[in-house]
């Protein structure tokens, strides 16, 4: 295993190896279910410059394996999210996007429910405390 910088902003961190769906490793053409989100992801971000402060990165292998095409989402300072069980299509990504503006937007990380598009509704899988820091 390597570490591999990156930036240290809010982020949407996409398993490029996850599974397509509970039933498949692969797509009819070969390509993972993480990487199909995260070039959803990023193809949702491009078209919407109000996102172009979120950055899409990859990593192989979230550990998430029970729920296909996991996503963590993070940023400095704030609790983080892991979700999964995705479609990996762009109804996803919106949602994930969508959630992700509001989440970067939040003092804490914390996101009114009634600000979540459905299209997260039910994914959360965990949620991770900001290093130094716990929810009180």
């Amino acid at each position: 295993m390597q570490l591999v910088p990156v930036a240290d902003g809010p982020a949407v961190v996409a398993c490029s190896s996850c599974r397509h769906s509970a039933a498949a490793r692969e797509d009819a053409e070969g390509r993972r279910g993480g990487a199909l989100l995260a070039a959803a992801l990023r193809a949702v971000q491009a078209r919407d410059p109000a996102l172009e402060d979120i950055s899409v990165q990859e990593m192989p292998c979230l550990f998430a394996c029970d729920r296909h095409c996991t996503i963590h989402l993070r940023a400095p300072g704030k609790v983080g999210y892991v979700l999964g069980g995705f479609v990996p299509d762009e109804e996803a990504a919106t949602g994930i996007m969508t959630f992700m503006r509001h989440y970067v937007d939040s003092a804490t990380g914390q996101v009114p429910y009634g600000l979540w598009p459905a299209a997260v509704k039910g994914h959360f899988i965990v949620r991770v405390p900001p290093a130094g820091a716990v929810v009180a």
